[in-house]
């Protein structure tokens, strides 16, 4: 049985149909790179598996629960939305840090505050912080704890906000091009943080431009264009050989650019 299960999932806003009956797998500890064009659909995608948007039809299932079924289900309560979410991490193109608070309070903020309504065993101010120490490490931001976003690299922060999305225990990590916002010198820091995530066989789902790294880290890979996936499966063959004629001027045009 697979970790992630989506099934036919549409999206429309207002006239323009988005995503036009979207279907893949993963299964646990696996990397899937989903690449396209801007406007093709993907970070829609992602919304609609982290519950910031309503897909019009289809179904979502995680670990053999169905956490979405547009046939079946009414309106989902902002309870359930937000169980929902805890399934998924989601880091964004932007960091989206607090800029009010240090490093570690946005790592710990959210995972305190459900500590008030979700508390799991060995749950403690104290564990929380501790965690959040640990990923900081992971993050490579040893002593950085008590500084605030502003007096940290664009590299640093995104890093800071990979830890935060952790630090929630997700089932399933989605970025959404986690790099567009850098300059090209600390892109690599962040990709070899994700990297490090793949070989501890982190269950994800990244949205990138990165071809190289969608060839060499990911699993399985998704091509998507119009709303449609045009062509899927190993890196080497969607990346280095791609069987379908769109998926080929994607990937010419996208290497001319470079």
């Amino acid at each position: 049985m697979p970790l992630l299960d989506v099934q036919n999932l549409h999206k429309c806003f207002g006239g323009a149909q988005v995503l036009r009956g979207i279907s893949f797998s993963l299964e646990q500890g696996k990397a899937l790179a989903i690449i396209g064009s801007s406007g093709s659909g993907k970070t829609t995608l992602l919304r609609c598996l982290n519950f910031l948007e309503k897909p019009d039809k289809g179904c979502i299932l995680v670990d053999g629960s169905v956490l979405f079924d547009a046939d079946s289900q009414g309106a989902l309560s902002e309870g359930e939305i937000r169980l929902n979410r805890l399934n998924f991490g989601l880091v964004f193109q932007q960091f989206h840090l607090f800029p009010q608070y240090t490093v570690l309070k946005n790592i710990t903020l959210a995972r305190e505050l459900m500590l008030k309504t979700h508390k799991q065993a060995g749950d403690s101010p104290q564990s929380i912080r501790q965690e959040a120490l640990e990923l900081l490490h992971q993050m490579g931001l040893n002593g950085r704890e008590g500084a605030y976003p502003h007096e940290l690299s664009g590299g640093q922060q995104q890093r800071v906000a990979i830890a935060r999305a952790l630090a929630m225990k997700p089932k399933i990590l989605c970025f959404d091009e986690p790099t567009s916002a850098l300059d090209p010198e600390l892109t690599g820091e962040v990709l070899r943080v994700v990297r490090e995530l793949a070989n501890k066989r982190t269950t994800m789902v990244i949205v990138t431009h990165e071809m190289a790294f969608a060839r060499d880290v990911a699993d399985h890979v998704i091509f998507m264009d119009d709303g449609l996936i045009v062509e899927e499966g190993a890196p080497q063959e969607v990346i280095t050989n791609p069987r379908e004629e769109r998926t080929r001027q994607f990937l010419a045009r996208f290497s001319s650019e470079g």
